[in-house]
């Protein structure tokens, strides 16, 4: 998220501003709707667990988005709309909703009622998120412009506070949902606002990290993912998940009315919105740890999600952004 962010301009943010936001709750909201349906009918679920299955399954994969649209960004493809920069802002923002929804359908669950407060605070993750990360950006650039010191330091103490505003999020969700990543990718981008140079010269340092980095996660994400518990559920999961994918898939035609893409941008938008790995591999088992009758279940279709989309996704992206997309040269250093 934070070299999402230093690839960013906050300036693209604002021209692409209703899109996004749009992007990060309506093919949610769909996806969630068509889960409902489908697991009443395939699996017999109650409402309240089919809304749960949706909260596990809904979220997209900042880990697999995340380093595509960058790839894009710096080729150049896309960029005259700005569609990358669209689907980086969407894709984060969905998860911060997604979870969000995923943790009121839990408590609906154990206590037997359904919570609006949690609703309520979306909004407010959103705005703690982005502002913080923009505080935060602002002071870095200060404190860089004072202080000189290598690039490597820099990264440093820029890697330390990411990974601070993750553990403070985890400390206070008990008292206020605040989004930590859409802060550490604000971050990112306020740096490039205030200080492109920096930003350009970090850019360099984290394309070289991210060589094992990116390695690592999709290693670890494979490593939770457990193929035994696949044919007990069989043929149905299968179904629902890919059912869900066309609910998400018209959720995101739906939030792309009345914009300049073209039926080509907007094809490949939804290709990009498809996979899932990290968030379903995170919070799918939870269901299972508090004892849900159908936990186990839940596990399984996460698990096969993830092994279905992620890489359909991912195959998606790299196979038709040369097809969808225009070219546009990129300035160098832009």
């Amino acid at each position: 998220m934070l070299r999402a962010g230093l690839a960013l301009k906050l300036e693209d943010l604002k021209k692409i501003g209703r899109p996004a936001l749009l992007m990060a709750f309506i093919p949610a909201t769909f996806e969630i709707i068509g889960i409902v349906v489908l697991a009443s009918l395939l699996f017999s679920l109650s409402l309240i667990e089919s809304l749960i299955l949706g909260g596990i399954l809904a979220a997209v994969s900042p880990a697999i988005i995340v380093p595509k649209m960058i790839k894009l960004i710096e080729s150049g493809y896309g960029n005259d709309k700005k569609i990358p920069h669209l689907i980086l802002a969407g894709a984060s923002l969905d998860d911060v909703f997604v979870i969000i929804l995923f943790t009121n359908f839990l408590h609906s669950m154990i206590q037997g009622d359904f919570n609006l407060e949690l609703i309520y605070q979306l909004p407010l993750s959103i705005i703690l998120g982005v502002g913080l990360g923009l505080l935060l950006g602002y002071l870095f650039v200060t404190f860089f412009n004072r202080f000189h010191m290598r690039d490597t330091i820099k990264v440093r103490l820029l890697f330390s506070v990411a990974f601070l505003l993750v553990v403070v999020e985890e400390q206070v969700k008990a008292i206020v949902l605040m989004s930590g990543l859409l802060g550490i990718m604000i971050m990112g981008g306020m740096i490039r606002h205030r200080y492109p140079v920096l930003a350009k010269s970090l850019v360099s340092k984290f394309e070289k990290i991210w060589v094992l980095a990116e390695i690592m996660l999709f290693v670890l994400v494979g490593a939770i993912v457990d193929i035994s518990v696949i044919p007990s559920i069989g043929f149905n999961a299968i179904l629902l998940i890919f059912g869900a994918l066309m609910f998400r898939l018209l959720g995101v035609s739906v939030a792309l009315i009345k914009t300049s893409f073209n039926i080509k941008e907007k094809l490949f938008i939804g290709f990009s919105y498809l996979p899932k790995a990290t968030v379903q591999a995170a919070i799918g088992a939870i269901p299972l740890s508090l004892g849900f009758q159908n936990g186990y279940l839940m596990l399984t279709v996460a698990v096969l999600a993830i092994l279905i989309t992620a890489p359909l996704g991912a195959i998606s992206i790299d196979l038709l952004y040369t097809r969808l997309l225009t070219f546009e040269i990129q300035e160098k250093g832009v």
